[in-house]
């Protein structure tokens, strides 16, 4: 099928904009879902990067698959993605896909559940667009800016919890050890896929997410603004949202919860962490 291209330098805000692309994302997104399946639960063949992080040859076809279809949409949009080498010209583009096309590689490669497709369309260092689909439990998550978050078309917010007692949250061990030194919280098991974490605050299925330093644009960037149109919030101890298609696409530790206990957990984080 042949998209059309993407309005040129038309604000996402507008509704047929908007729409347009949300769409085009949706699209994108089940048929790089689909992509992945037919490699998951088979004999794939995997290798270690440089960094020594997995990666798979369904890691690699997804990869090639959406830069073929999203690049086909607007030939003038930079490209970032964990699975393509990365060149300078993003940098000077207007627009930037940042993609993720197996979010979770380790769980993908055991045959769980817990992984992803994800896709953000940036533009001056924040999220406009953004898709993440899960293709084993088939949840698709869409947003654009000022237009909100559904799944499967259903929109949905973040629980409305304001206290730190009793809140589930999911996250690196050690974080949430330093977490639970300031009030019983209910440990979930850590979700392998971060952008899926991050979501499911987004749903109201955690209270908190937390990651450690280090992910990179390409993990955060969908979730990011998925969980901003639901209302919740994604920021680093310091309470500043991620800027993103920097030269180093690196990010610090990053706290996401409900917008009424995210002060709660910033001062959490600023004692345990600091603001840097």
């Amino acid at each position: 099928m042949t998209s059309d291209p993407l309005p040129q330098d038309a604000a996402v805000t507008d509704p047929v904009a908007a729409d347009q692309t949300v769409r085009h994302l949706a699209q994108a997104a089940r048929a790089a879902g689909a992509l992945a399946l037919s490699f998951f639960r088979t004999d794939l063949k995997s290798w270690n990067k440089q960094n020594d992080s997995p990666v798979t040859e369904g890691d690699i076809a997804v990869d090639r698959f959406l830069q073929d279809r999203l690049g086909g949409l607007d030939p003038d949009y930079g490209w970032l993605s964990e699975e393509s080498a990365d060149t300078p010209d993003r940098m000077a583009r207007h627009r930037v896909w940042i993609v993720d096309p197996i979010d979770g590689t380790r769980a993908f490669m055991g045959g769980e559940p817990d992984w992803a497709i994800s896709i953000a369309l940036i533009e001056a260092g924040r999220p406009i667009a953004a898709a993440l689909y899960a293709p084993v439990s088939d949840e698709l998550f869409l947003s654009a800016a000022g237009r909100g978050t559904s799944v499967n078309g259903r929109p949905v917010h973040p629980a409305a919890r304001a206290t730190l007692a009793g809140a589930a949250i999911s996250g690196p061990g050690f974080l949430l050890d330093r977490v639970a030194r300031h009030a019983e919280i209910d440990r979930r098991p850590r979700v392998r896929s971060l952008a899926l974490r991050l979501a499911r605050v987004a749903t109201g299925q955690l209270d908190v997410a937390l990651a450690s330093a280090n992910s990179c644009d390409w993990d955060i960037a969908a979730a990011d603004l998925i969980v901003h149109e639901a209302g919740g919030r994604l920021t680093g101890p310091d309470g500043g949202a991620p800027t993103y298609n920097k030269v180093v696409p690196r990010h610090g530790i990053l706290i996401c919860s409900g917008r009424h206990l995210h002060d709660p957990m910033l001062k959490i984080a600023q004692d345990e962490f600091g603001t840097s």
